[in-house]
């Protein structure tokens, strides 16, 4: 089983994932929309040259052929995206390929395909994604994992996402969630660094409720 961090940040750019890895942060995923290929790659491989030299991993969002162009550590895909199984075609077994899910039928779906883990959101209202999901909030969380439970579901582990706030953290964890997936909050803080150093021991000192 491929080890999936708790805490994933969602980044645009190479100079933020080095702050945030100096901080501590393990696994970064690389999203930038409305870009060419050529353009994507060249922050990519910024990114990457980062991630290595931090001992962190590299997702690419929504792009297989990138991930697999540079040698990324995995991939994210969104429902809209490609569909798993083709993705794990491409990329064979040693890449991570993470999903979107927002339902219970999508985390159903899941539960038969390739997934290493997924990210369930949005928690809250977030400005960072342009088509937004229905938000599920604290409640929803625990409902989506009761339901998880009484029907017997194995799914691969879940992150939660959206508009995810330090604060948040210890009450999501104990909802199920293996981790959160975080954006904003690190890369808009007035000091980097010190939101992602506060997210990294909020994930990693905190007894997880397991499923």
């Amino acid at each position: 089983m491929k080890q999936i961090s708790k805490l994933q940040y969602i980044t645009t750019s190479a100079d933020l994932a080095r702050m945030a890895c100096e901080a501590g942060v393990d696994w970064i995923q690389l999203r930038l929309k409305n870009i060419t290929y050529e353009a994507y790659k060249t922050t990519a491989l910024d990114v990457l040259a980062v991630c290595r030299e931090h001992q962190a991993k590299l997702i690419i969002n929504d792009n297989v052929s990138l991930a697999l162009d540079i040698g990324a550590d995995g991939v994210h895909i969104g429902k809209e995206d490609m569909p798993l199984s083709k993705a794990r075609a491409i990329l064979g077994n040693d890449y991570i390929i993470g999903c979107t899910a927002n339902t219970l039928e999508d985390l159903r779906k899941i539960a038969k395909g390739p997934a290493d883990y997924i990210g369930l959101g949005p928690y809250r209202f977030t400005t960072t994604k342009e088509k937004l999901s229905p938000v599920l909030g604290l409640q929803g969380y625990h409902a989506l994992f009761e339901q998880l439970i009484q029907e017997g579901l194995v799914i691969p582990p879940v992150v939660g996402i959206g508009g995810i706030c330090a604060e948040d953290v210890p009450l999501l964890l104990e909802t199920g969630l293996h981790g959160v997936a975080v954006s904003a909050a690190i890369s808009q803080a007035p000091k980097v660094k010190k939101a992602a150093r506060a997210f990294v021991e909020l994930c990693n000192h905190h007894t997880i409720k397991t499923v």
